[in-house]
């Protein structure tokens, strides 16, 4: 199943995806926020484990569940829905974590052919409560995310490091 008017934005974690989405949604379109933040304020909550700092198995198989049902929740078509992250940001954290992706069950689910990718960006990157990650990590995250993109067909539009409103100028422009 095809969801051309899906747009996902991926890349390493601080990258600035997050407020471009929501510069977007204050423009009146339609996004859907990253699932693994959610998670992992849910977890923390509630006493989980399902975390990337503890069980990152169970941490991705929880990401995996919030992004197909994030994909059945979009429409068919209509007007573009921006995506801060995809099914296929599942299989990079898959890989680096060590894990083998092939083990993972994934419908035959495909957005539009392009994928807007935020390469890691140290002026912005920063770390907090959710994102512990280093800015080492974030540019492995980077470099999994173009491979597992590329290897699914994506076309990646690369993203410049300028201001938020310009980024969304930018992304509107290539929609």
């Amino acid at each position: 199943m095809m969801k051309t008017n899906a747009y996902v934005f991926t890349g390493g974690p601080g990258a600035g995806k997050t407020t471009v989405i929501r510069e977007l949604a204050q423009l009146g379109y339609a996004t859907v926020p990253e699932s693994g933040r959610h998670i992992i304020q849910e977890q923390v909550r509630t006493g989980g484990n399902a975390l990337p700092w503890a069980d990152e198995k169970a941490f991705r198989d929880l990401m995996l569940q919030a992004a197909i049902a994030d994909f059945e929740a979009l429409p068919s078509a209509g007007a573009p829905v921006f995506l801060d992250r995809g099914i296929p940001d599942v299989i990079g954290y898959t890989k680096l974590i060590g894990l083998p992706p092939e083990a993972l069950v994934i419908p035959p689910y495909r957005y539009n052919p392009r994928v807007f990718i935020f390469p890691a960006w140290e002026d912005i990157f920063c770390a907090d409560t959710e994102r512990k990650q280093d800015f080492a990590t974030a540019i492995r995250t980077y470099e999994v995310m173009v491979s597992v993109y590329t290897a699914a067909g994506y076309e990646l539009v690369t993203v410049p490091a300028l201001p938020a409103m310009e980024r969304v100028a930018f992304i509107i422009a290539r929609v």
